[in-house]
């Protein structure tokens, strides 16, 4: 189903959330009418949704089945970030709604940081900083690891899986990948099958999309079918971990270290965790000094913000050309 697109120049946005300026300037120039409600509830904004012919949102809530019944004019969605998990993505294409995403503007951003997650759990980097300022010289209980002669081991090999592992090329470290997908295995990860995966790596960098194919993918069962114990990088999505399972794995030693940049614990907006008393595993990660933890910030750079901001429009005006 196909819609009939408005002309630009009677094409009306509602921005939902706060964005780098240029998207909103750039739509500006392109000709589109801008409009913004940042604080009204999901409600609110279904009693007038049907004025406006796209949407610009990150997380603020999710886009459901009741939302785009109301949203009668709806010509597109663009969601500024890497996945659509929030929107209900087979009803809203049924109604020939156009969605848009923006995984080319913050993979750099990603790859980037799940090198330096790796490098930081393999060299101590930041028990040993604690350790210091706290007045003590552990040179021996700090002795690091080298990613040389190591395997390291991407799921899902997207936009995401591919920027990691072309960050590990100056390294010398054999690239596995295995993907649901077939051949997309590149000059920079050889793909191969989830046995072969689990026989041979040493390090697994998880870059899937939340699916229910990937909800809770990483549990015990999955972590003991891995031959050797591993180190553990999850910059994709917190919900695609069994942190209670993940916790098991670190008090035996399968897994080594993990460098966490999402949780399971994460509201859908990812702005906030949890209220109320913290999980037993969650208060278990804060005491590892085996575990690095950030707050969802590997897509969160001065650089992709705007790179998001660009692709997005580059998008949106593609749908009107």
């Amino acid at each position: 189903m196909n819609k009939v697109l408005q002309p630009i120049n009677q094409t009306k946005i509602l921005h939902i959330d706060s964005n780098h300026p240029l998207l909103w300037e750039q739509l500006e120039v392109a000709g589109f009418q801008n409009f913004e409600d940042f604080k009204s509830s999901k409600k609110e904004i279904e009693e007038k949704i049907h004025d406006y012919h796209g949407i610009v949102i990150r997380s603020r809530f999710k886009i459901n089945k009741e939302f785009l019944d109301k949203a009668v004019n709806l010509q597109f969605i663009a969601r500024v970030g890497a996945g659509l998990e929030s929107i209900d993505c087979e009803y809203a294409e049924a109604k020939g709604i156009h969605l848009i995403a923006a995984p080319e503007g913050n993979r750099n951003a990603v790859g980037e940081q799940a090198l330096g997650m790796l490098l930081s759990l393999f060299n101590n980097l930041n028990k040993a900083d604690k350790e210091v300022r706290s007045g003590h010289w552990n040179r021996e209980s700090n002795r690091g690891h080298e990613l040389d002669g190591k395997t390291v081991g991407i799921i899902g090999y997207g936009n995401m899986g591919k920027s990691f592992a072309k960050k590990l090329r100056g390294f010398d470290v054999e690239v596995l990948c295995y993907d649901i997908l077939n051949d997309v295995g590149d000059e920079n990860a050889c793909q191969v099958s989830l046995a072969e995966f689990q026989q041979k790596v040493d390090v697994v960098s998880l870059h899937t999309p939340w699916t229910p194919e990937t909800d809770k993918m990483i549990n015990t069962d999955f972590i003991n079918a891995f031959s050797k114990p591993f180190w553990f990088v999850n910059t994709a999505r917190g919900n695609s971990v069994v942190t209670a399972d993940l916790v098991k794995a670190l008090k035996t030693k399968k897994i080594l270290g993990a460098g966490l940049d999402v949780l399971e614990y994460e509201k859908l907006s990812f702005e906030h965790l949890f209220e109320g008393e913290k999980p037993a595993a969650f208060e278990y990660l804060l005491q590892a000094d085996n575990v690095l933890l950030t707050p969802h910030i590997a897509g969160w750079t001065v650089e992709s913000k705007v790179k998001l901001a660009q692709t997005i429009v580059d998008k949106i005006v593609l749908v009107y050309a």
